[in-house]
């Protein structure tokens, strides 16, 4: 079983959003991936997708991407990014008929000697700069998430298997400083954390960031010339 890792697929099979306005690489990206994933892909891996997966506003709109990556090989773990205003209750994903789809919200799941759990984060502040009231509710529900989760990913840990987070913002700031999240990912012993929503050759990124023995894995799909990453 191998484990793989993208973010930002940005999907739009029934809303006219192409993302080819970015730039080049985003001319046919959803193809590029799916040509790669198939390559790469067994029925036995595990394929993490770290948020921004459709454009859809609507459940029901967004199921028609949401069908495109259940019909791809591997087993697909998912959590919400910050345009995926379909995300509704955890109940009404957990009903919708994709065998092969996780949905993470304040839980976890175990694939062999891995356990999956994550949250969508929100932005960290540059430079201790004080957060806007309304940035500060959102920053401030996304750590007791991310604490729910782990605490499900602990429970499920018997044989000392390891926690991979995924969240879709960066768990640090454009300076990869430390923050609450990165604190509270350290102090639950995780073995590696993916994340995404950074995009385009200007933004400042590093596709691997290390702390204190934890590596920290940059998903983003234009980043990783729509490829997927194998993490373990």
């Amino acid at each position: 079983m191998k484990i793989f890792a993208i973010s930002d697929l940005h999907l739009s099979n029934l809303v006219n959003k192409p993302m080819d306005i970015f730039g080049d690489k985003w001319k046919g990206h959803w193809d590029k991936i799916k040509l790669d994933w198939q390559e790469k892909v067994t029925e036995e891996d595990i394929v993490l997708i770290a948020g921004d997966i459709s454009w859809a506003m609507s459940l029901k709109n967004a199921c028609s991407d949401l069908e495109d990556i259940d019909q791809l090989k591997g087993k697909k773990v998912i959590i919400r990014g910050n345009h995926d205003y379909w995300w509704e209750s955890l109940s009404k994903l957990q009903a919708l008929p994709y065998e092969s789809i996780t949905f993470i919200q304040n839980n976890s799941i175990k694939f062999g000697d891995y356990i999956i759990c994550g949250t969508r984060g929100w932005m960290v502040p540059e430079n201790n700069q004080d957060q806007l009231p309304n940035d500060k509710k959102i920053f401030d529900r996304e750590i007791i998430r991310l604490k729910l989760t782990l605490d499900s990913a602990k429970l499920m840990q018997q044989n000392n298997e390891k926690i991979i987070v995924m969240m879709h913002y960066p768990p640090f700031n454009s300076k990869f400083a430390d923050s609450e999240f990165t604190s509270i990912i350290n102090d639950y012993c995780v073995d590696k954390v993916v994340y995404g929503h950074l995009h385009g050759e200007k933004v400042r990124y590093q596709f691997v960031v290390d702390k204190k023995g934890i590596k920290y894995l940059l998903t983003s799909c234009d980043l990783l010339n729509n490829e997927l990453l194998e993490i373990d």
